[in-house]
Order: C-alpha cells, then structure tokens, then sequence
C-alpha cells in the first residue's frame, strides 16, 4: 500500500508549516535528526503541556490528527473500527471517531473499558463522541461484521500504556487479535499496542499479541521502539504530530535523518588532492575468507577514501584485485612500518582465527580503527586484547565497533535475546564498558559513545540481510571515517548511507523479497557518491 501524500492531507494549521510529518519510509518531513523519549519523559511532556492549555486541548488535537491522517491513508472507507482501550488512547480514538462521524464516514467505536472508570480526558471525549451520534458498544469486539479490504481500523488500545512487563489480556487481547486479522489497513496511534516504547520489543516477548499497523501516528513525542528491533515491522509508516508542544527535557535518543547524516561530511574542495581523503588498510581475509576483506576494501575505495591497502590473512591469496585495481596490497605484518598514525584500519573481515596474531599492534599504534566481525569475537574471547581495546581511549586512539547482536553479546558477556531486548541501553553498555563508539547492527542500528546521546538509524530494510554486507558497512565506515569525520559523526553517516543505499535499490522497483548482494550494495553507494 502506498503512504498518503502528506499535501493531500486536510490541514490546520495552515499548508506552509504542517504538524502532521511524515518520518519513516523516508519521505515529508524525514530528512532532520528527531528526539526520541522513554515512556516515563514522554509522560513528563504531556504532563508539563496540561496546565498551559484549556481541558482536553492534547486530546481534541490528537483526534483530529489522527483523523486527518486516517481520511487521507483511506479515503474510500465504507466504515471505520475503532478499538479504543481503557486509558488517553481510547480517549483520542474517540475524538478521532468524532471526527471521522462529522466527514461522513460510518464509524463503530468498540470500547474495551468500563466507561465510568475513565480518565477525565477520555471520559470527556467519549461523551462528546456519543452526542455527536459515533456508536460506542462497551465490551467484546468479536460480533463485528466482516470488513470490506478498503475498510479502516483505528488501534486506539494501549499506545504508551503498553508495558514491557505484561501483555495484553482479556478483551484487550481479543481486541488484538481483531486488529491483526483486519483485511483493510490499520492505523495505530502513538504506537501500535503490544509494542514496547523503549526497547521496539513485543511486551512479554510474544510478537502475535501485538498488533500490526499499516501506518503509526506518534503523538506529542516520538518513541525509539518505533525505530528499532521489532518497531520498523509492527509500525509501518511512521507519522508524528507534536500536537503543537515543545518538550524541554532532554530525549533518550536521536534518529538520524538524511540532511542531518550527510550534513556531516564536507564537500570537497578543488586544491584538495588523494593524500587529502585519508589512507585505509584493511586487515583481515583469512584462508577461504579473502572475499569479506576484498568486499570491505572496495567498499573504503567507494566511500571516497585517498588510498586503500589490503593485507589479506591468507598466504596464497593473490595480490590483485581485477574488479578494483586501485587496490594496493600489503603483507600483513607490513602494518609495523607503515605510519600507523595516519592509517584508519578496518580489522577482522573474515579474519578467522588468524587475526589474532594482527590484533595486538593494530590496537596500540592505530591511529583510527574498525573491529568487525572475527576481531570482535576475538576481544570477546581474549581479556588482555579488552584491555588494550580500553586503553585506546585514554591514549588519544579511537575505535568504532561494528558488532551484531550476537557478537555484541559476547562482548558484554550475556545472550543474544537479552541484547535485543533493550537494544538502546546495550550499545551504551558497550560503549562505556570499551571506552569506543559502538554501532549495534540490525533492525534500526544503534550508534553509541560515551558521553554521548545515542542516535537510531532511520534508513535501511531487510534488503540487507545476505552475506557480506557487514563488510562493506566496515570498509565505507572506514572510508568515510578518513575523510577527517570524529568517530561518532563517522558512523552515524556511514550507517545511513549504507541503510539509505537498500533504500535506493527498492526504489528501483527491486523485489522486496530478495536481498541486496554485497557487491551490488557497494555499486549503489558508489554511485550516490559520485
């Protein structure tokens, strides 16, 4: 289905500076660096906003917001389901259903929720709703009639109310499994229910209890499990409206955008010459493994470094590159006289076991270094390389880590699952454990470092997911990062592009089915470049 056009929207305030923005798939309004709250600062917000405005202005605004954006997505409904729950969320389901009433559209409200035990805001819309003639029907949705596939749903359950600690039950559950089978599209407002706001996880680890949403209205603030582990599935199209509020705490994370990504890289400068861009060694490819080095190599050539080394692990590997001849090879224990302090090295591309042996000198002289893939599982195993990877930091050295979650759990000693449960607090776990900046690869990548605000990638799709392409994410990372970026800026603007690069390729028209290759990936990025 494809998303509405943000102009066809029925808008107030005025056309030139519309609340309602679109932010992922990237489109209106996508391309800046957004704050993302928790669920407690995202209550604090809402919290603060009250007392400045008359009663129930957050709600009205929300309701018509909401409608707003369902009129646009579904503008050939017959009839629209709202299922409205037990707190605000079904208050601005209600308004949304007051709303959809007064343009026309056969509206049905089923409210999973004793109406005398509302809150006063929700308490007032659904008196509002009923005067205006919407059907409010308290209890058990499942005697609804069968919907037409142009028919819309309006998830209105939980929103933030959903808890990581318990899952939907009851009528909420029955509710839930309506959404789920629903054959038309379905909107979620502020976040489809069963979704963890923080941590982008199914509450209670069961992704059936949660619904899933064609598109996702965030009110008032933006949450990072929209953006991150199971979110980008369960969302869909993601819209925000700030409903007109300013918050004045700080977020928990950013999401990085394209204008703010790639604002981070200086143009060049005519004068500017190769020795200008920086020099990347890339270390790894171990016997039957030589591929990954070679991938991420080329990868570093693309991103616009100066010069490229590779010295390959694996004695018999030939020393050429037909596909990139501008590859310049070296033995790997060439690395000790070379001048480390201008070299950014990318280590561990199908390393194997032999990148062990490299490892030691790369971590004390490297002026800048990429640890993916086999020198990452070698840290984990190796408590003398952890302690030179920490003492890089206090030396002036910097190191990016690229691990996925399962070598981001070796890395901090603890189970994938327990990884992917809070992907945001294990990045910068990581990241001050090592003393690094450390992006955690996946579904909405995790860029950290100490000190700093955690950022949320907001390109990418499954597109990515074959073999290889972590290779290429380390040598364009490399690549990028000699052009003179800071470590953070570096990865933050390499992970967009190469997310926003599988981006371009499903625009193209590509099966979203099947993957991007990782030569492919790197022509793509190649050719953004140039």
């Amino acid at each position: 289905m494809n998303s509405p056009d943000l102009q066809a929207l029925p808008v107030d305030p005025p056309p030139s500076a519309p609340r309602l923005r679109r932010i992922l798939p990237p489109g209106a309004g996508s391309t800046g660096s957004w704050p993302l709250y928790g669920r407690d600062d995202s209550r604090a917000v809402e919290a603060a906003a009250h007392p400045a405005l008359p009663p129930h202005t957050l709600m009205r605004r929300a309701g018509e917001a909401s409608a707003r954006l369902a009129l646009a997505m579904a503008p050939h409904a017959r009839r629209v389901w709202v299922a409205a729950g037990p707190g605000n969320n079904g208050g601005d389901g209600l308004e949304a259903a007051l709303r959809l009433t007064q343009a026309g559209k056969s509206v049905s409200v089923s409210l999973l929720a004793d109406p005398d035990r509302l809150p006063a805001d929700a308490a007032a819309a659904l008196q509002r709703a009923r005067a205006a003639g919407v059907v409010v029907t308290p209890g058990d949705p499942a005697a609804l009639p069968s919907a037409a596939p142009a028919d819309l749903a309006i998830d209105a359950l939980l929103g933030l109310g959903s808890s990581s600690r318990r899952r939907p039950e009851g009528l909420l559950a029955s509710a839930v499994a309506q959404l789920r089978a629903w054959p038309g599209p379905v909107l979620a407002l502020d976040l489809p229910t069963g979704l963890d706001a923080e941590t982008g996880q199914p509450v209670g680890g069961d992704i059936a209890t949660c619904v899933r949403a064609t598109h996702t209205l965030a009110l008032l603030t933006l949450k990072p499990g929209l953006f991150t582990g199971h979110g980008r599935d369960l969302a869909g199209t993601v819209w925000f409206d700030d409903l007109g509020v300013t918050p004045r705490l700080d977020p928990l994370a950013e999401l990085s955008g394209e204008a703010a990504a790639l604002a981070l890289l200086p143009p060049r400068a005519h004068a500017q010459h190769k020795g200008s861009f920086g020099d990347v060694l890339v270390v790894g490819g171990a016997p039957s493994m030589t591929g990954a080095a070679l991938l991420a190599a080329r990868a570093a050539l693309a991103a616009g470094a100066g010069r490229v080394y590779t010295a390959l692990l694996d004695p018999a590997a030939l020393r050429h590159d037909a596909l990139a001849p501008e590859l310049m090879f070296r033995e790997p224990g060439a690395f000790e006289r070379m001048d480390a302090t201008s070299l950014t090295v990318v280590c561990g591309c199908g390393g194997g076991d032999a990148v062990a042996a490299v490892l030691p000198g790369v971590l004390e002289r490297a002026a800048r270094v990429v640890l993916d893939a086999d020198a990452l599982n070698q840290v984990a195993a190796d408590t003398q390389l952890a302690h030179l990877l920490r003492a890089r930091s206090a030396q002036g050295l910097a190191t990016i880590l690229t691990p996925h979650p399962l070598e981001a759990a070796r890395l901090l000693g603890c189970t994938t699952q327990e990884v992917q449960a809070d992907r945001l607090q294990a990045a910068v776990r990581l990241a001050e454990r090592l003393t690094c900046t450390v992006v955690l690869k996946g579904s909405g990548s995790v860029v950290a470092a100490p000190g700093r605000r955690p950022a949320v990638n907001g390109s990418g799709n499954a597109a990515l997911a074959s073999a290889g392409t972590g290779d290429v994410l380390a040598g364009w990372l490399g690549g990028r990062w000699a052009q003179g970026l800071e470590a953070r800026d570096a990865a933050v603007l390499a992970v967009y592009e190469h997310g926003a690069a599988a981006d371009r390729w499903l625009a193209l028209g590509r099966d979203t089915r099947g993957p991007l290759s990782a030569s492919a990936l790197i022509g793509v990025l190649g050719r953004a470049v140039g």
